[in-house]
């Protein structure tokens, strides 16, 4: 990492409506902020098993249904978010596991620089790894689609003219979920509790949830300040 940068790691899981809102935060970061902070996004497995968090965690309180309408009306308090009418009803994820991986696989492809990373001023601001989880979140809440399908996923990597063999090679031989395992782990380390998550400051910050984007910005404004602080006794 660019030592002039400031170092965050952001946690999310990509069944989350929350990292979902979060998106509109993130395009903020990256328009204010693109040229001092280093955003690392890694996943965090909040929704592994969607029929115990859903179907079992939300029973007492109306099912599934209920929470397909939790997650409806949160996303209309926001109206730059399409939103599709039957979300988490015509097609409920099972898993987030496989959707991670799928991303997880790209990045291995990027570092190995087989996919392009240098595509932020077609993709606002985004690499093409965060394009496609980007667009796998978007197929989920604005598409109504199944995003733990490899089918659902492949398509998506086509459309945006990835390696789509090259990612399946990676999960079909394994690389693609140790490459996922390193993120769990990092996340246990952080003592990340949730998505989205911000990870500031060395693991000293965390900003955990649907957090405003000026207290995002408040905190990155204050590290900027500490550093040229530092920088200042030298």
């Amino acid at each position: 990492m660019d030592d002039r940068k400031i170092s965050i790691r952001y946690y999310s899981d990509l069944l989350c409506v929350w990292a979902y809102v979060a998106e509109l935060r993130l395009e903020e970061l990256r328009a204010n902020f693109l040229d001092h902070v280093e955003l690392e996004q890694r996943f965090v497995p909040v929704f592994g098993n969607t029929d115990k968090k859903i179907g079992q965690g939300w029973a007492k309180r109306g099912g599934w249904e209920a929470y397909a309408d939790h997650v409806r009306q949160a996303i209309e308090s926001f109206a730059q978010l399409p939103v599709h009418p039957e979300v988490w009803r015509a097609q409920a994820p099972p898993s987030s596991h496989g959707a991670h991986a799928f991303v997880k696989a790209a990045a291995v492809l990027e570092r190995k620089g087989e996919i392009d990373a240098a595509r932020r001023d077609e993709l606002s601001g985004r690499t093409s790894v965060e394009e496609l989880a980007w667009r796998l979140r978007l197929a989920l809440f604005r598409d109504g689609l199944d995003i733990a399908r490899l089918d659902v996923q492949l398509n998506i990597a086509r459309e945006m003219d990835l390696p789509a063999d090259g990612i399946r090679e990676l999960l079909e031989n394994g690389r693609a979920f140790a490459a996922l395992a390193e993120d769990y782990e990092q996340a246990t380390r952080d003592q990340v509790k949730g998505s989205p998550t911000f990870v500031l400051n060395e693991g000293r910050q965390k900003l955990y949830g649907n957090v405003g984007y000026r207290i995002i910005e408040a905190n990155i404004q204050e590290l900027l300040r500490d550093r040229r602080e530092i920088a200042s006794w030298c």
